[in-house]
């Protein structure tokens, strides 16, 4: 993370004046939707760019669209992309070793701090994975280096950290709009999975961040709204209970995508092949994956306009579905940068046309519509994949204008996403998150009750007394009144026990057990890392109303005192001072 003073900040009076008007707010979420579209738009510019060179395509044309690529081009440009991929993240970790923080994880744990080089960086990494023919997706470094640039701009301003979170919810919220062509999916991208939930504060400027980030990224194409879709047909109460076991199904595949990147990481390491030679490898089975089928290479944004689908065997259908799912397990497991977003939206089209063909070859008389089935297929099995039901359902309104549509995508949506829920409990992306350590499970803000540790909240006046000391002594010196608890050491001052003034000064104490003999809490202590759960968990375990603070050297030197009643208290108001800043009452 990079501290304040690298950062340009704006002047105090502007500073001032942003702080003071919630308007301020909407202007800022329109210059950073603005920032948005052109990130999509350059992004995507420089991948075709790449695609042209490395391909030799024409531009305008998309590489997974295509129905023959060279076999020496399909092999050696993904393989020697990722040899050079691999050296570039071995460079990368000697001269910035930080991991680089995600939207998600920023407005979770830090406030919505990003890194902006750590942004570039990212956006980088992605762009040359999908110019290559990684099989990832571009979302990944649209939001990474939108919310970036938003999270600067905030921090530029001094915002408030409800604020600064609500501006990388912006930057998000611009990318997916631009990306998709989706204002309304790019919004509630941002309110389920960056902002961790929807407020009246965050709306407006979520929403204009959304539209203007539409308009700007579509300013350099052809305005459209969502992904490019056949023409669907009637929608029947039949095919919403069918929409349910294709939500089910999404569900299950989704699941069994994300732990298949996970088990090809494991896999690469536990064989200890070099770290550079792990996207090299990839890239070369994503290429010969490519001579069978084009289609599995780089994001699928192309062959993503499925309106040609009904028209391909199925058989073609299902080999395109098999290894494009290969290919984006491969990709991102050997270490390509990239999301799964528009993977899993061409493999649950796909998986879509799949599901209708076969339903109609066990039971003939339904006629199921190929490409209804594709946009309830490709919503679903996002929405398992990537989380957020309302964002997919909003995919397929915009695409098709389709009310009844919609409702049968929501009803698979909702199924796919509760079953993940049940049976994995994670999104791609905090599943990423859990398998390096972090225990969040969503964007909402917890990094605050990190932030709350024992250190900000201990007594450091702390009284101590020699473990040797008589009894009598104590007395004259700890009279009643004068304390309520002394911290008792041994001869080498490391913690001993919490002696009450209370017990030392009652008539039924034995002197000749010492003060060792009325010490408690010999065994409990706090340590100044501690954030306050866990604190609040120690005082509940030991039952105890206040602890020592001993520190994390392993000397165990009392260092403060905290008492459960003030833990609780500075909790409680932490967790009043989000509450109104979540809805906006300062």
């Amino acid at each position: 993370m990079l501290s304040s003073a690298r950062f340009i900040e704006a002047p105090r009076r502007l500073r001032a004046f942003v702080r003071a008007h919630e308007a301020s707010l909407i202007v800022l979420a329109a210059l950073v939707g603005t920032i948005g579209g052109l990130v999509v738009a350059a992004m995507s510019a420089l991948v075709e760019v790449l695609h042209v060179l490395l391909f030799n395509l024409e531009m305008g044309d998309r590489l997974s669209s295509q129905f023959r690529i060279e076999p020496w081009r399909a092999l050696l440009v993904p393989s020697l992309g990722g040899l050079l991929l691999g050296f570039a993240f071995l460079l990368l970790v000697r001269w910035r070793p930080a991991r680089e923080v995600d939207p998600i994880e920023a407005n979770a744990l830090h406030g919505g701090r990003m890194s902006f080089r750590g942004s570039v960086i990212v956006a980088l990494q992605t762009v040359w994975s999908s110019g290559v023919g990684a099989s990832v997706g571009l979302e990944a470094g649209y939001t990474q280096l939108s919310s970036g640039l938003a999270a600067s701009l905030g921090r530029g301003f001094h915002l408030r950290r409800a604020d600064q979170r609500v501006m990388v919810g912006c930057g998000a919220a611009a990318a997916i709009a631009g990306a998709f062509g989706a204002p309304l999916a790019g919004a509630f991208y941002a309110f389920e999975l960056v902002i961790g939930g929807y407020t009246p504060a965050s709306l407006t400027p979520v929403g204009v961040a959304a539209v203007t980030g539409y308009f700007v990224a579509h300013a350099f194409t052809v305005l459209s709204f969502g992904v490019g879709v056949g023409p669907v047909g009637d929608v029947l109460g039949r095919d919403l209970a069918i929409a349910s076991l294709l939500g089910i199904l999404s569900a299950l595949f989704g699941i069994a995508i994300m732990r298949g990147v996970a088990l090809c990481e494991t896999l690469l390491v536990k064989i200890r092949l070099w770290p550079p030679l792990r996207p090299a490898l990839g890239g070369l089975g994503v290429g010969a994956l490519a001579l069978m089928s084009p289609q599995v290479m780089s994001s699928g944004h192309g062959a993503l306009h499925f309106a040609g689908f009904v028209s391909i065997p199925l058989a073609v259908v299902a080999t395109m579905f098999v290894l494009k799912a290969i290919a984006s397990v491969i990709s991102l497991g050997s270490g390509f940068r990239g999301g799964l977003f528009f993977a899993t939206l061409f493999l649950g089209a796909l998986g879509g046309h799949l599901f209708a063909g076969g339903f109609d070859a066990i039971w003939p008389g339904l006629k199921l519509n190929p490409n209804v089935y594709a946009i309830i297929g490709m919503s679903a099995l996002s929405a398992s994949v990537v989380g957020g039901p309302l964002t997919m359902a909003f995919i397929a309104l915009e695409s098709t204008g389709n009310l009844w549509l919609t409702t049968a995508v929501l009803v698979a949506v909702i199924i796919s996403t509760q079953i993940t829920r049940e049976l994995f409990g994670y999104s791609f992306a905090t599943w990423r998150l859990h398998l390096r350590g972090e225990t969040i499970r969503s964007a909402a803000d917890v990094g605050w009750i990190r932030e709350l540790t024992v250190r900000t909240m201990m007594r450091q006046d702390v009284s101590t007394v020699n473990a040797s000391t008589p009894i009598e002594e104590f007395r004259k010196k700890f009279p009643l009144g004068s304390k309520n608890q002394v911290v008792v050491v041994d001869g080498s001052g490391r913690y001993a026990g919490l002696a009450l003034v209370a017990d030392a000064h009652a008539p039924d104490v034995e002197p000749a057990k010492g003060l060792l003999g009325i010490a408690h809490f010999r065994d409990v202590v706090l340590h100044p890392g501690m954030n306050i759960q866990e604190a609040i968990a120690v005082f509940d375990a030991a039952e105890a109303e206040s602890l020592a603070v001993v520190d994390s050297d392993g000397e165990r030197r009392p260092i403060g005192v905290l008492s459960e009643a003030h833990a609780m208290r500075r909790y409680a108001e932490e967790s009043e001072q989000r509450r109104r800043e979540v809805i906006g009452e300062i």
